[in-house]
């Protein structure tokens, strides 16, 4: 995360996109890091994830977000574990392997881990997402 977000020019891509960023592929001494998905075309897009709960004051339990693209290809990735509070903010760093251009939604999900609270509900006050060099959210 100490690099995020990118530089204004974009992050430096290895493979198929690495002709992007000729100054890049010029210098010296570069260091390039690669992040893959585990399906092709294996590439995957760094986003920060911030989340503000809302509801009950304290539970155990997962959030996860669920990423939905345009051809309905959907993947959900783990933001948060153990005790949930909505004092906090849950912040991640998550290399998503649809690309933000073709996202067309991203759902919260929530379990609970404690039997007895039937009754306890959570939600997201926001959920913010950066990715890429200009910072959208």
């Amino acid at each position: 995360g100490d690099c995020f977000p990118c530089p204004q020019e974009g992050c430096p891509m290895m493979g198929h996109y690495a002709d992007r960023f000729p100054e890049k592929l010029k210098r010296e001494d570069q260091k390039y890091f690669l992040n893959t998905a585990a399906d092709e075309p294996f590439a995957t897009w760094r986003q920060k994830v911030f989340i503000k709960l809302s509801g009950v004051k304290k539970t155990r339990g997962d959030i996860n977000l669920v990423f939905y693209d345009t051809l309905g290809h959907t993947k959900e990735y783990e933001i948060a574990n153990g005790d949930l509070s909505q004092d906090e903010v849950y912040t991640k760093y998550i290399d998503v392997e649809i690309n933000p251009k073709n996202t067309t939604k991203i759902e919260f999900l929530w379990n609970k881990a404690i039997f007895s609270l039937l009754w306890a509900r959570l939600g997201a006050e926001s959920v913010n997402i950066v990715h890429g060099a200009d910072g959208h959210r």
